[in-house]
């Protein structure tokens, strides 16, 4: 097959990083509709359906601690085609999965290979635009990944009208097989320098990120908004299923506002680079999600039948997290351009451990009101919040 590699000036490879980030998010928003009909199926119970996301997250992360020092070594490229292949064929073996405990198996090793496509895309923005254009090059990829939760969820919905449930992951193998492709065609090798993969090598560049004050803050500002998002995709089908009465083909819209919110905060966040500081903006985007998670907390507990109270806060939640993010990997990644897989890695890894922490908690105590979700969500805010201040305080008032 030949190769055509994309130029770095080019908005197709911004569209290519962008569909290799969304392989994360997909793997998630497009079975959310069928989890109830899983549940069924399968014969088991929320918490235990909670724990097909949780596993997928937990794997998806764990693996983040190898993948970063793997594509400093080896390269970008041939960990993320590798990787790619491991997603799909844990893909093939959901769909033929006859109990919730293989499903759960098989998602952990789909989380296995799903991490390197947003963990290396991270690092190949880091690679060809620098620490200066990073930050608006992953609010551009963000904005154009933000179509992958805003149509999964309204094709996996369509899918369980018309197909048997395990047709959610053979979509999702042939989506694996699609970057696969392109992939070996348009993306480059983008490694700056080959970093050892010995093991002392490793732990050092491990030491370096764990003994730098902002990455950790950064990482695990950004890590607590994103946890507080995923609980609430965990939740999202069964509380408005199975609690609120959503029909299952109309599931999809619900996420009409946490899609626009996200595209909004995302975009707006590469235009006010060019203006503020990313400390600035990470700033406003956790405290825009707090006020958005404490709004729908407040809201449920007045109308707790009302499924506009959910989505309406749920777009300026979903804005605060497109604000940050971006920015947020921006200060982690900017001090380490030659271990940016690792730092991304790390970084990666801290999120999704939040993250997995989060849904199997919340599935613990879901049972027939939101208020678990809801709880945590202002909880975890909250502290995105504290952290975000801090780090606007140390990076705009360095001690001398």
């Amino acid at each position: 097959m030949t190769t055509r590699h994309l130029h770095p000036d080019s908005p197709w490879l911004l569209a290519l990083l962008a569909a290799l980030v969304a392989l994360g998010p997909l793997s998630v928003d497009v079975y959310l509709p069928a989890m109830p009909t899983m549940m069924v199926a399968l014969d088991t119970d929320i918490r235990h359906m909670h724990l097909t996301l949780s596993s997928y997250l937990t794997g998806f992360a764990l693996f983040h601690l190898a993948c970063g020092p793997l594509a400093d070594r080896f390269g970008r490229k041939p960990i993320l085609i590798g990787g790619t292949v491991l997603f799909v064929a844990a893909c093939v073996g959901c769909s033929l999965a006859e109990t919730v405990d293989e499903l759960v198996f098989f998602r952990f090793i789909q989380g296995i290979g799903a991490c390197v496509g947003p963990t290396l895309a991270r690092a190949v923005a880091r690679d060809i635009f620098g620490p200066t254009r990073a930050a608006r090059a992953l609010s551009l990829i963000a904005m154009m990944m933000a179509l992958a939760p805003a149509i999964a969820p309204a094709m996996g919905g369509v899918m369980m009208l018309w197909l048997p449930w395990p047709s959610i992951f053979v979509f999702l193998a042939v989506y694996g097989i699609a970057m696969i492709m392109l992939i070996h065609v348009f993306l480059g090798e983008s490694l700056p320098q080959r970093q050892s993969l010995h093991p002392l090598s490793i732990l050092v560049n491990y030491g370096t990120l764990l003994r730098s004050p902002m990455f950790l803050i950064a990482t695990f500002a950004s890590g607590f908004l994103y946890a507080g998002f995923l609980a609430y995709l965990a939740s999202s089908s069964f509380v408005y299923i199975d609690m609120l009465g959503v029909p299952v083909e109309y599931f999809g819209l619900t996420f009409i506002t946490s899609v626009l919110g996200y595209m909004a905060g995302s975009g707006l966040s590469a235009r006010l680079t060019k203006n503020y500081t990313s400390e600035q903006i990470v700033l406003a985007g956790a405290a825009l999600a707090a006020m958005a998670a404490g709004t729908v907390w407040i809201g449920a507990q007045r109308l707790p039948d009302s499924i506009a109270v959910m989505m309406i806060p749920m777009m300026f939640y979903c804005m605060g997290i497109g604000l940050m993010l971006p920015n947020a990997m921006a200060i982690a990644l900017s001090p380490f351009p030659y271990i940016a897989g690792t730092a991304s890695a790390l970084l990666g890894f801290v999120q999704m451990s939040l993250s997995a922490f989060a849904t199997a908690i919340v599935g613990n105590y879901l049972v027939d009101s939101p208020a678990p979700v809801l709880n945590f969500m202002l909880a975890i805010s909250g502290l995105a919040l504290l952290l975000s201040v801090v780090l606007f305080r140390v990076r705009t008032h360095p001690k001398p």
